[in-house]
């Protein structure tokens, strides 16, 4: 089946602390989004990635994709004010049933492997969304207090969030809640089963500066593998 990875990298990155979008701070020489791009590229001969980014910043994504050797199609969608309304704009360049890999620009550290995953489960499935369970002991706040609360039973939410086109673009024909904070919850409002599988936990999302560092530190290791 066709296959889109709707690449979502507007962000302003103000938590990173830098005047640079964290998507183009630089990795081992190279801007984060360019190592999100290359796997993507590299996962399937036959995707075709759209590109969601802020207005602002669509020639320095152009410089980037130009240092990518692919000729696989691009394209580049001015993100909107929200990542609801950004997906939604990619979406409007799907008109074919396909699988759509939804996925945050800056989670630059996704393998193959999990890409080829979430594909295989949202073919049986309709959707698939990688997790991973937390380490650390978990308490939720309640009235009066908190409790302690069974930490399998948490679920750490990732990208790529993997959709059939027609489930997902049901999703977003539904108006804006501020209850969507990603693809999964947009779809599960139609009342569909979200598909869980395991998660990577090298695929972090970068967002603050230490994340940097553990990025380099996890880069490094698997270029000696």
């Amino acid at each position: 089946m066709k296959k889109y990875a709707v690449i979502v990298a507007g962000g302003s990155g103000t938590r990173m602390g830098t005047t640079v979008p964290k998507q183009f701070l630089h990795l081992k020489g190279k801007p984060l989004l360019w190592y999100t791009l290359e796997t993507f590229l590299k996962a399937y001969d036959d995707i075709e990635i759209i590109l969601v980014i802020a207005d602002d910043y669509l020639d320095i994504a152009k410089k980037i994709l130009l240092s990518i050797p692919s000729t696989q199609p691009v394209s580049l969608v001015t993100g909107g004010q929200t990542r609801f309304h950004s997906v939604k704009n990619g979406l409007q360049k799907i008109n074919e049933q396909s699988i759509v890999f939804v996925h945050d620009g800056v989670r630059c550290l996704l393998s193959s492997d999990l890409i080829h995953r979430c594909y295989a489960v949202a073919m049986e499935h309709g959707n698939a969304i990688p997790a991973i369970h937390p380490v650390d002991s978990i308490r939720i706040e309640s009235h009066g207090g908190n409790r302690a609360i069974n930490r399998n039973m948490i679920h750490i939410i990732q990208t790529p969030q993997t959709f059939q086109s027609d489930v997902l673009k049901a999703g977003y024909e539904q108006p804006y809640e501020d209850s969507f904070t990603d693809e999964a919850s947009v779809v599960e409002k139609l009342g569909i089963k979200i598909h869980l599988l395991e998660g990577e936990e090298t695929n972090i999302k970068i967002t603050r500066p230490i994340d940097i560092f553990m990025a380099e530190r996890i880069l490094e290791e698997k270029n000696s593998m």
